[in-house]
């Protein structure tokens, strides 16, 4: 049996060798075709998904580069499309294709606000192309046709805003300057004309606060400055302004300090209320007026106290203009009700054997003084003065009482005369007389009024005259006497005007 197989293997090799050349010949071409069927079936198979990777890389470094599209094909657009019809199962391409679609409404809607109308229309169209959400286009769409509508109108714009600015009209209404260059600006940021514009007007803003600052105006300053910082919070010249207006308020402070340790407390009041009015450190100022409120509050309990009421309402009305709420106003107010009520309480009681004989030599020196034409001077030894010392002994006696109704048109005419005479002060001598006779009427008070308007005056003619103390003194006599009479307040602004070059 192994012989007979042997023998068969042998026979075998013989034949091939003697056949090989032929069987090669044969076996190479049917191996070449099986290697390429093979071949054809791997590419069929792996390609696709290589080829659409490599577009979507293409795609993803264009999106980043800003090539959203190109018409030579390598813009992101046509790489994601390539890429979505070799494989379009694949979400992340069509992923690619929206975000794409986001760039697109992006960089239209920043060529609307630069103003490059052509570049927003060919990124809107591209945008459309791509589906992005209608919502998002028609907003783009609809800035792009108001910006558009807007530019034909920009060289009327300007011209008026030009001619505003020229004219002295900066604010105030839509047709002012600074309110159309703002428009302009609104439309196209970058217009070089309008910025110029607008910085020349806002120049012109902050001269007219440097003006105010020396007036002694930080009111009208701040105004001035709080409208150029809101057209332009970068001005050049806005920090110096700034800064001249805190000095300004400043220097207004500490005079007000000097005045109110000084008790000049209606100026202290006023330097006050001109640095809350500013806007700059109001909290401060508040609290500086209450220091002001609390000062007159205890004038007013002092002089109720001495049963000196004229003098403690008036201290009282001007604590309760500051402070009504403030507990010193309150007690103050309190205390002038109980001086009021102890004195009508008291009523009239009968005098000592001394009193009475003090009354009626009081009386006798009163009827002599009137009997020399002494009305009011010499001081203390004057028909007056003797009256008044009767007054207080005896406010109810009928003797008291006659001679202070044959005294009465006396100082009324007194009061009269040195009116016309132009000598002020002997004038309010005779007025306080008559206000201690008289009390409280319509005359009186318009005989008050005046007297503080003669006193006006005479406060203008000094300061037009350069003796700023006088025309203060004036001041200070008129508002005494009337703190709302007309041109008082005009005189108050003139003198803080000149407070500064003072210093």
């Amino acid at each position: 049996m192994t012989a007979r197989r042997d023998s068969a293997l042998r026979l075998v090799r013989e034949r091939l060798r003697a056949h090989w050349p032929w069987l090669l010949a044969v076996a190479l071409p049917l191996l070449f075709a099986l290697g390429w069927l093979l071949r054809a079936s791997l590419a069929e198979r792996l390609w696709p998904e290589a080829e659409a990777e490599r577009l979507r890389q293409q795609a993803e470094r264009a999106l980043r580069q800003g090539r959203l599209t190109a018409e030579d094909g390598s813009g992101a657009r046509e790489l994601y499309e390539a890429a979505v019809a070799i494989d379009p199962d694949r979400a992340e391409l069509r992923a690619g294709l929206g975000r794409v679609a986001q760039a697109a409404v992006r960089r239209a809607r920043e060529a609307v606000d630069d103003g490059r109308f052509e570049d927003a229309h060919r990124a809107l169209r591209l945008a459309r192309a791509l589906s992005a959400p209608r919502a998002q286009t028609d907003a783009v769409a609809e800035r792009l046709r108001l910006r558009e509508a807007a530019m034909a109108g920009i060289d009327t714009l300007l011209q008026a805003a030009d001619a505003a600015r020229v004219a002295g009209r900066l604010v105030g209404d839509d047709a002012a300057a600074l309110p159309l260059y703002r428009r302009i600006l609104a439309l196209q940021p970058q217009h070089l004309r309008a910025l110029e514009g607008r910085e020349d007007a806002l120049t012109v803003v902050l001269q007219q606060a440097r003006e105010a600052i020396a007036r002694g105006d930080p009111a009208r300053a701040a105004a001035e400055i709080a409208l150029a910082r809101a057209y332009d919070a970068g001005h050049a010249d806005l920090p110096e302004a700034q800064a001249a207006l805190a000095q300004s308020i400043e220097r207004m402070r500490r005079r007000a300090d000097a005045d109110l340790r000084a008790g000049r407390l209606a100026r202290a009041a006023d330097g006050y209320r001109a640095w809350r009015d500013s806007g700059l450190d109001t909290a401060d100022a508040e609290t500086a007026l209450q220091a002001v409120a609390r000062a007159h509050a205890a004038r007013s309990r002092k002089a109720a106290a001495d049963f000196e009421f004229a003098v403690a309402r008036e201290a009282l009305a001007s604590a309760q203009a500051l402070a009504p709420d403030a507990p010193e106003t309150i007690a103050a107010r309190e205390a002038l009700s109980r001086a009021e009520r102890a004195r009508t309480d008291a009523g009239p009681k009968p005098l000592t054997p001394a009193a009475e004989r003090r009354l009626r030599r009081l009386l006798l020196d009163a009827a002599a003084a009137e009997a020399r034409g002494a009305w009011l001077t010499p001081p203390g030894d004057s028909a007056f003065d003797k009256l008044r010392a009767a007054r207080a002994l005896a406010p109810d006696d009928a003797g008291v009482r006659r001679a202070s109704a044959r005294m009465l048109p006396r100082v009324r005419e007194c009061f009269e005369q040195e009116l016309r005479d132009n000598r002020l002060q002997r004038a309010r001598v005779c007025l306080d007389a008559r206000l201690a006779l008289e009390g409280g009427s319509r005359d009186a008070d318009r005989a008050r009024a005046r007297l503080a308007q003669r006193w006006v005056a005479v406060g203008e003619e000094r300061l037009g005259g350069g003796d700023v103390d006088g025309a203060r003194a004036a001041h200070d006599a008129a508002r005494g006497l009337d703190a709302k009479v007309d041109g008082l307040q005009a005189l108050s602004e003139r003198l803080r005007a000149v407070a500064p070059m003072e210093r």
